[in-house]
């Protein structure tokens, strides 16, 4: 018997945008199964994440109880609803153990925030989006939306990522949830929203940002300010990857839309729906790993339409999208604390390659590789940097520096905190130190603790010595 689905709208937004998705799923074979278009409060300021997640899971246990709901059934999200589906399963079924659920198709979910939420905070996205809501634009989902959120890095730490070793599996995985990501890596193409535009995102979220294929690792200076400890974090999902789909052809809104007419390849056009059937369709271990490695094909796929300009313009037509918009990039969400727990606030990360001469390199590196930087307006200890991980490796590590010096450093220094109390050295305001970050070696990159994937999250912790002056205590 098939599952019932249940449809979880974004911010700002409700059920009526998945009408076509119904429509779809119900002209593919689930015209008997019950598809629930769900709908809750986005736009008013006192309604946070947690609100939504703590009602969903009322209404669920109610549509059980009453025969309108069974197990299992599958959640389709879009957007926000994929931060909404992962607080509850984290909060009610933090082991994925008795969960009702047991797919979870993620279309362009936010997973790891959206650079458009800082702009729907401002005054400007009051007007656009709260103009008949009392000027309210949904503050608090907005704060949870924002790059580098301090919501974002607890909820990886509770349902992705383990920092402490413990062994303490997640919600996610074999014999556990099964969760897909769908995203799109092309922007509007015109009218308002081209404002949020980037390259390697669907106009609103980056696609590293939806994959949930993060990583962690705490980067420890208190211990060795010259030689830091680096500390990966375990994985809690029981998989070796959760399938991440990157279609070149859709964008934040055209990903709800299977049967949408975009201007691409035609079986492009059709893949969109194709993947959502496979994954409602999944039904072992196995075939989930299987979708995985398939799914990452279709990834790698789109990221070859880079280097492809022939393809590229066949497939698709006004406005032509440039190779950089099919680049693979990264996020680095960068949480820095001293050595007592306390938040830096006031810091500067600096990326180079060791062993060069000069300033080419790091000058290269923030001009075209670093692409934005972001430091969180309720927690400045909390940056997002976003990085070309294809300008990376084929222009930073191919033209800019000696081809037997493929390394890549970072450092990191703050400002004192005030005249008694420094970061790193007490004796020089401007003290600092540097971890290898990546090395394309293939012996020595083995070695390293960090590594760089390609669309993905990589959130780093920093820990820094807080150093107070000789006089701050003394015996005479």
């Amino acid at each position: 018997m098939l599952a019932r689905i249940a449809i979880v709208h974004g911010w700002s937004d409700d059920s009526k945008s998945f009408r076509d998705l119904k429509v779809f799923l119900q002209g593919n074979g689930f015209q008997t199964v019950p598809i629930w278009l769900a709908d809750y409060v986005s736009l008013d300021d006192d309604v946070r994440i947690e609100d939504v997640a703590k009602r969903m899971q009322v209404v669920v246990n109610e549509l059980l109880t009453s025969g309108a709901l069974s197990k299992p059934f599958d959640l389709i999200v879009h957007s926000t609803g994929g931060l909404v589906a992962r607080e509850w399963v984290a909060t009610y079924y933090p082991d994925g153990r008795g969960c009702p659920v047991k797919r979870i198709i993620m279309l362009a979910p936010a997973n790891f925030g959206s650079r458009l939420a800082a702009l729907g905070k401002s005054m400007i996205g009051r007007l656009a989006k709260g103009w008949n809501n009392w000027l309210q634009s949904g503050e608090q989902m907005l704060k949870a939306l924002e790059l580098a959120s301090p919501y974002q890095w607890k909820l990886a730490r509770r349902d992705l990522l383990d920092p402490t070793g413990s062994g303490a599996g997640g919600p996610y995985g074999h014999g556990k949830i099964w969760p897909f990501v769908i995203v799109g890596s092309r922007a509007y193409a015109s009218g308002l929203r081209t404002i949020a535009n980037e390259d390697g995102s669907d106009g609103t979220v980056r696609v590293s940002a939806a994959n949930l294929n993060a990583v962690g690792m705490t980067v420890d200076f208190a211990s060795n300010p010259d030689n830091p400890v680096v500390s990966p974090w375990s994985s809690r999902v029981t998989a070796p990857q959760i399938p991440c789909a990157v279609l070149p052809d859709r964008d934040h809104g055209l990903v709800v839309h299977p049967d949408a007419n975009v201007k691409a390849d035609p079986a492009t056009t059709r893949r969109l729906g194709e993947l959502v059937l496979q994954a409602l369709a999944c039904d072992t271990d196995a075939t989930y790993d299987r979708i995985a490695t398939a799914w990452g094909a279709i990834s790698e796929d789109t990221a070859s339409l880079a280097g492809d300009a022939v393809r590229r313009s066949a497939m698709f037509q006004d406005p032509r999208p440039g190779p950089e918009t099919f680049h693979q990039y990264m996020q680095f969400f960068v949480y820095a604390r001293d050595d007592h727990g306390q938040p830096v606030n006031d810091f500067f990360l600096e990326f180079f390659a060791p062993e060069t001469r000069g300033d080419q390199d790091a000058v290269y590196f923030h001009a075209e590789v670093l692409e934005h930087v972001h430091t969180n307006t309720v927690a400045p200890s909390h940056r997002c940097l976003y990085i070309d991980r294809t300008d990376l490796l084929e222009n930073f590590y191919q033209h800019v520096i000696a081809p037997e010096k493929k390394k890549l450093a970072v450092s990191v220094s703050a400002a004192p905190i005030g005249p008694n109390v420094r970061y790193f050295d007490k004796t020089k305001e401007g003290a600092r130190g540097h971890v290898i970050m990546h090395e394309q070696d293939p012996v020595r990159r083995a070695m390293l603790d960090a590594r760089l994937h390609r669309n993905s999250t990589h959130l780093v912790e920093l820990i820094l010595p807080r150093q107070p002056i000789d006089k701050v205590f003394r015996l005479s």
